[in-house]
This record gives structure tokens, sequence and C-alpha cells, in this order.
């Protein structure tokens, strides 16, 4: 099935079909320990790249803490904004999105701080990767999660094609309510990844690597108790300046996302004239 044959009913009614819309939290997360395609233990790569069917990939990771501090926010993102997400970018105008969901812990006491999926193509392909996050629900106790770890993976841990052949950077998105942990030594890294050689790093350091290759955002989850603290806020827009985006509530994070990508892609000088219209009569943004 093509991108133009993509409706917001068939996903929705294709969500449905697995469940989503009734079902549990318990039910749909199903893992009681890190699902072992999900583990990141000698995970060289993940790779964004171009195919005959999506000759333009724009590279997109979206990192959603998993701890408890967010409640059961994970589960309705799965059950209702998520599934659809794929969709939601194209209808924005992105031709061939590809998207890595990641789990985001706490390197320092969680048994799983990271969590890492494939890059996806479709909202159909994704399902296989929503209700195989492990919600360990911990955290806690030192201020702050594993965000960076996200910025480490990307950085460090990605080829994509939007930008090694046509210097689009792709996105990554931050999900969550607490501050970021300013730093992970090497032997946590080691913990996580596997055997190699690793150096200490501070979220700084992560931050400006995975920039090389993505437009990096946060978004900050203002509905928890976690959230709303304003030192929280403070603290995220002294790091990402511009780039930390405040959701109100977790229903506008879908939305967030498809707008943000799109309004930046607008505003590049790498996007080309050259459009194509889907069977809808939309215009796809072609990078």
């Amino acid at each position: 099935m093509g991108h133009g044959e993509y409706s917001f009913l068939t996903r929705s009614v294709r969500a449905d079909s697995v469940g989503y819309y009734t079902k549990s939290c318990s039910e749909i997360f199903t893992q009681r320990n890190i699902n072992n395609a999900m583990n990141p233990h000698g995970v060289e790569l993940r790779e964004s790249r171009d195919s005959a069917e999506h000759p333009n990939s724009l590279a997109i990771c979206l990192a959603l803490d998993v701890t408890g501090s967010m409640g059961s926010i994970p589960h309705h993102l799965v059950k209702d904004g998520l599934p659809n997400i794929v969709d939601k970018i194209i209808k924005k105008g992105i031709a061939d999105p590809q998207i890595l969901f990641l789990g985001i812990g706490d390197h320092t006491i969680d048994n799983a701080p990271l969590q890492i999926g494939q890059f996806e193509s479709s909202d159909e392909l994704l399902d296989k990767w929503l209700p195989s996050i492990y919600l360990e629900g911990g955290g806690g106790g030192n201020d702050g999660e594993s965000y960076l770890l996200a910025w480490y993976f990307a950085g460090y841990r990605t080829a994509i094609d939007c930008f090694e052949k046509r210097k689009q950077k792709g996105f990554l998105f931050t999900i969550g309510d607490e501050p970021v942990l300013n730093e992970i030594r090497k032997s946590h890294i080691k913990n996580i990844m596997g055997e190699g050689q690793y150096d200490d790093f501070t979220a700084n350091n992560l931050l400006e690597k995975a920039k090389e290759q993505y437009n990096v955002y946060h978004i900050h989850v203002r509905e928890t108790s976690s959230g709303s603290r304003i030192y929280v806020i403070d603290g995220w827009k002294q790091l990402m300046r511009d780039n930390l985006i405040i959701a109100k509530s977790h229903k506008d994070i879908p939305d967030l996302i498809a707008d943000t990508i799109i309004d930046n892609c607008k505003n590049k000088s790498t996007i080309t004239s050259n459009k194509q219209s889907d069977v809808d009569g939309k215009t796809n943004i072609i990078l």
C-alpha cells in the first residue's frame, strides 16, 4: 500500500482492530522485562534508508519517557495518539517519514533505561513496537531521567540517508516530564550497549552530537506533578532554547510533533521545488 492510500479512517479501523481503544494499560503493555527485539545491547546501528517505495526518507526518532512519574501517559499515547503518527505526518506534507521509537528510563537505577525499535515507514509496522515497550515505571530519587541516552543513540548509533545523501537533518523528539540527568559514565554505556570503547559524556556533549544529524527537540509534558515544576521547565529552556516545546496535555503531542516537522521543513532551503500530488489531491514536500 502506498502512502497516498493511508487514510485516517483506515488507520483508525486498523488501530481499533488490534484493540488499542478498548484495552487497559496492562493488556496493551504485556512486557515484564525488556523485549529482546528492543534491547540495545550489541546493536551497532539503526538505519533509515531510501527505497523504491520511499525514495525521500526522513528519519524521525521519538523517545518516550516510560518512568513512573509519567503515570498513564505512555498508555494513552499508545492507545490514542501514536498509532496514527505516520499518517498524521504524511497528511501534514512529508512524503516518506521513517519513525524510530525509543523508550527512556534512568540509567543509574533502571534495568532497561534504553529501548529501541526500528525505523518504520507505516503505522502498521510501528504497531509491532508500540506495545513492545516495557513500562518499567522506575526512575526517581535523583531528579532526572536519561533523555541523554536518546541523544547518544541518535548521534552514535544511527545512519540516515536524508542527511548522508541530501544533507537534510532528521528529527529527534524526547518526550517527558523530568529534568535530564547531567552526565553518563562510560561504564553505564557499556552495560547498556555491550562491549566497546566508550567515553564519559555530559548531557551537553551528547546533545551537540545528536544535533550534527538531527533537529533535536524536547517535548515537556506539563500535566504531571513533576512537569508542572517551574525549575524543571526553566532547566529545559536553558538547555534547548527555542527547541523546547511545552505540551499542556499529552493529547497534543502527536500534532505538536507533526506541526514542528512540517514548519521546520517549510523553512529550509534544502526543500526542492519539485512536488508530487497523492491520490487525495494533497501536496507532499519532497526532501
